[in-house]
C-alpha cells in the first residue's frame, strides 16, 4: 500500500537491488495511470540517475507497450509502475529485463536477495552511503520516450488482416476505466477502422468501477454494449495486460474466453505450440489437440508461461485471466494482441464474437480456499494424492489433478496461509463439487 509498504525510500532501494545486475543502458519507466506513478516514477529517476544510469521516461503506457519500447529503444531494463488490477491505494514495481519480458523467476529473486541485504544493513547501495552515489559529473541523464505507441501497434497490426478489419467498420466499446488501457487501445482501434466509444479514457487512476475486469466489477458496463449498438466490448486492466470480452448481446464472456478465442483463430493460420499455466481453462489443450498442436502447461505466473513459450517456440501462449502472449509482438501479456486477434476472428469467419464464442469447448471455472497453518499445508497437499488416488496427478505447482472433462488444481498462496482451490468441468456444479471433496480433505488432513 502506497505510503506504507511502499514508500520513496522503498522504491529507490529496490531500483538500486535492481541496477546493480543490470548490463550497462539506460532504464525506461512506465506507469498505468495511478495517482501515486509521477511520485514513485520521480523516486525511481532520483534513485537510478544518482547511481549514474540514465532514464527514458516513457509516462503513461501499458505493460506490454513498455516490453516493446524496452527491446525497440535497446534499454538495459524497464519497470512498469503498477499494481495490475488491485485497488487505487495500492501500486508496485514491474521489472523488465533487456528481452522486453517481467523478470524470469531466478532473476527476480536475485533482485530480492539485494533488497533485503540492503534492509539488513549489509549493503549500503540505496542505503544513502555516499560512497554509492555517482558523482556529480557521473550522475544519468533523463529523457522522454516521445511516441510511445507506435512500435507496439505496428507490430500488432502485422499480425491480421488489416484491410478486412477496415471494411467491416466494427462499433466498439472501450473501456479503460481510467487506466492505461486507452494509451494503445484507442490507437489501435483507429487504426483498424472501428467507431469507438471510450470509456474511463483518461488515465488518472479514478477507476470508475472496481478495477479487476470481472463480471461482477463490470456489471455496469455489460448492457452499455448492445445498447450502444457496439458489436463488442472490450474491458482492460488498469495496466492492460488483461483483457475480458463482452458480446454484443451485453453477455459477460470473460478473461478465460479471451485467451481461448486467440488460441482458436491463430491455429487456423498458423500452427504451432500452445502454452497455458495449469489454472488456465482446458479449452485451450482441446483447441491444440483440434489443430494437431502440441500444447505445454507452464507453473502459475507469467514469467514461467514465457519461460515455456521459449523453451517449446511456441506460437501463442497466456494465461486465463485474458492474458495472451504472442511471441511475434512481445513476450508480455498484451490486451492490445487480444483486441486485433479477435477482430480478426469476427472478420475472417464472418460471425460476431457470441458466436465464435459459442463455439468452443464449454466448461465451468469454480474456485475456493481454504485457511490453514503454514506448517500443514505440506503435509495436507501431500494426503490429497490419496483422495484423488484415481486421477492424474502432477507436481508442477502445488498439486493437479486430471480426469477426463475436468481437473481440479490446489496449490497454497505466496503471500498468505491459505490453499487455493480451482476446478474445471461441463458444468459448475460438478466444479463447485470438486473444490468441495478438496476442502474437505484438507480440513480433515
Amino acid at each position: 500500500m502506497v505510503g506504507e509498504s511502499l514508500t520513496p525510500e522503498v522504491a529507490i532501494r529496490y531500483a538500486s537491488a535492481f541496477a546493480q545486475g543490470l548490463p550497462p543502458g539506460a532504464v525506461l519507466i512506465g506507469r498505468d495511470g495511478r495517482s501515486s506513478g509521477p511520485m514513485l516514477a520521480a523516486a525511481l529517476t532520483a534513485g537510478l540517475t544518482a547511481l549514474g544510469r540514465d532514464v527514458i521516461d516513457a509516462g503513461v503506457v501499458a505493460t506490454p507497450t513498455l516490453g516493446v519500447l524496452v527491446r525497440a529503444r535497446g534499454a538495459a531494463a524497464g519497470i512498469e509502475i503498477s499494481a495490475s488490477h488491485n485497488p487505487p491505494q495500492y501500486n508496485g514495481l514491474k521489472l523488465f529485463s533487456a528481452e522486453g519480458r517481467v523478470l524470469p523467476a531466478d532473476a527476480g529473486q536475485k533482485v530480492l536477495d539485494r533488497y533485503r541485504q540492503m534492509i539488513a544493513g549489509k549493503s549500503s547501495t540505496g542505503g544513502g552511503s555516499a560512497a554509492d552515489w555517482a558523482a556529480y559529473d557521473q550522475l544519468g541523464t533523463v529523457s522522454v520516450a516521445g511516441d510511445t505507441t507506435s512500435e507496439h501497434i505496428e507490430a500488432v497490426l502485422r499480425l491480421v488482416d488489416v484491410a478486412a478489419i477496415r471494411r467491416r467498420r466494427f462499433r466498439v466499446l472501450l473501456d479503460a476505466n481510467h487506466g492505461a488501457g486507452s494509451v494503445a487501445g484507442s490507437p489501435l482501434l483507429a487504426e483498424l477502422g472501428c467507431h469507438t466509444i471510450l470509456l474511463g479514457g483518461h488515465a488518472d487512476g479514478r477507476f470508475a468501477h472496481t478495477p479487476e475486469p470481472t463480471a461482477e466489477n463490470l456489471a455496469g458496463i455489460l448492457a452499455q454494449v448492445p445498447a450502444l449498438d457496439s458489436q463488442i466490448g472490450f474491458c482492460t486492466d488498469p495496466d492492460a495486460d488483461r483483457l475480458a470480452i463482452i458480446d454484443e448481446r451485453g453477455r459477460y464472456l470473460g478473461e478465460e474466453y479471451t485467451l481461448a478465442l486467440c488460441v482458436d483463430h491463430v491455429l487456423r493460420r498458423r500452427p504451432g505450440a500452445i502454452v497455458t499455466n495449469c489454472s488456465t481453462s482446458r479449452m485451450a489443450e482441446d483447441l491444440a489437440k483440434k489443430y494437431g498442436v502440441p500444447f505445454f502447461r507452464s507453473a502459475v505466473g507469467e514469467a514461467n508461461v514465457v519461460d515455456a513459450m521459449l523453451a517449446h517456440d511456441a506460437a501463442l501462449g497466456g494465461e486465463g485471466n485474458g492474458g495472451v502472449i504472442d511471441p511475434h509482438v512481445v513476450l508480455v501479456r498484451d490486451s492490445v494482441v487480444g483486441m486485433a486477434i479477435v477482430l480478426d476472428a469476427m472478420t475472417a469467419r464472418e460471425l460476431p464474437v457470441g458466436h465464435l464464442a459459442d463455439d468452443l469447448p464449454r466448461y465451468e471455472i469454480v474456485k475456493t480456499k481454504v485457511t490453514l497453518p503454514a506448517e500443514r499445508i505440506a503435509g495436507a497437499l501431500a494426503s490429497l494424492e490419496k483422495h484423488f488416488a484415481g486421477a492424474v496427478c502432477d507436481r508442477l505447482d502445488g498439486v493437479r489433478f486430471d480426469w477426463p472433462g475436468k481437473w481440479l488444481l490446489v496449490r497454497a498462496s505466496n503471500t498468505e496461509p491459505v490453499v487455493r482451490a480451482i476446478a474445471e468441468a461441463p458444468t459448475a456444479a460438478e466444479a463447485q463439487a470438486l473444490c468441495n471433496r478438496a476442502i474437505t480433505a484438507l480440513s480433515a488432513g
